[in-house]
């Protein structure tokens, strides 16, 4: 079998909602790949361990991803849909619960915590409160009242296993030793969450690549994610000479806009004609996407789009982190 090269998680029993908890991300990325190769190595770890996934929120690849992540490594799986079935919760203290929630998050994350050893957590951002979605009131509160390990599977502000999938991708992908990543604002008929490009940002800028991300004025990232990268606000130009391209909808973060549609300007919509100026580069996106909004169809079924293989490795990004969780235990 081989040796775990994995570097303890922060906190009690294990934490994981960023690229910091992933310690060395050299290490890392070739512990995922080592376990792509061998996805059934560690299952003696997860031997009569429960892992419990809380969906606030739909999935499709991070549910199977993740469910299957755990089976590999002999876990039980439980899933939880928190708006289908369960009683509706209420997240907030000092509310009056005279409404329709009958039961506080505050007894039923402890009660969940009896029932498992580890537990993923998937609660977008609601775009009501600014300080409620950038604290990550929810997760903090799995961390915090659960007494389990906690991972998320997308959380308000961010979306750790996507990105570390994504770098995984590009690591199995690049030409170059250090290519050229580029995020990009495209348009979309809904508000949506800055999480999963704070997440890929957070992941680039401390991977070893030439990070840029390009968006129309007004829907600058939060500084915390953005960091060192170069943002560049002509598409075209951030387009030239790139190995990777990387597009996402997110609505607006600056205030007084947050959580607002500013724009959906069609020709940031990614195309032949950015992708001409390119180092013929991969197409990359997190699914699900809206074709001939976010890309056109030309593109995305082209050879250079590698949104599938990219799906693919969120398995391998779950199967990592779950497995450090386990070791932590």
């Amino acid at each position: 079998m081989t040796q775990s090269t994995s570097s303890p998680f922060r906190g009690v029993g294990g934490i994981f909602t960023n690229v910091k908890d992933l310690g060395n991300l050299q290490e890392a990325v070739k512990e995922a790949l080592e376990i792509k190769n061998n996805r059934y190595a560690y299952k003696q770890l997860g031997e009569n361990k429960t892992l419990l996934m809380v969906f606030f929120n739909s999935s499709l690849r991070t549910r199977l991803s993740t469910q299957k992540a755990g089976m590999n490594l002999g876990m039980n799986t439980m899933v939880l849909d928190i708006n289908q079935g369960a009683w509706k919760l209420e997240t907030e203290r000092g509310v009056i619960m005279d409404g329709e929630k009958p039961e506080h998050i505050l007894e039923a994350i402890p009660v969940m915590g009896t029932y498992c050893d580890i537990i993923g957590v998937r609660a977008f951002a609601q775009f009501e409160n600014k300080e409620f979605d950038y604290h990550e009131t929810i997760i903090n509160q799995f961390i915090q009242y659960s007494g389990k390990p906690v991972f998320s599977m997308e959380a308000a502000t961010g979306h750790p296993l996507q990105a570390f999938a994504d770098l995984i991708t590009i690591e199995e992908y690049k030409k170059t030793a250090r290519p050229k990543v580029v995020l990009t604002w495209a348009p979309h008929p809904k508000a949506l969450p800055q999480a999963v490009p704070n997440s890929f940002a957070d992941f680039m800028n401390e991977a070893d690549v030439e990070f840029v991300i390009t968006h129309p004025i007004g829907y600058e990232l939060s500084e915390k994610f953005v960091r060192g990268a170069r943002v560049e606000y002509d598409q075209m130009k951030a387009f030239e000479g790139a190995d990777f391209i990387y597009a996402k909808n997110w609505a607006a973060y600056q205030d007084p806009n947050y959580g607002k549609i500013l724009s959906t300007d069609r020709n940031w919509t990614v195309s032949d004609r950015q992708m001409a100026v390119t180092n013929k580069a991969y197409f990359m996106h997190c699914l699900p996407v809206r074709r001939n909004m976010i890309v056109t169809d030309d593109v995305i079924e082209s050879p250079q789009s590698i949104v599938i293989p990219q799906a693919a490795n969120r398995e391998i990004s779950a199967q990592v982190v779950i497995k450090r969780l386990l070791e932590n235990i």
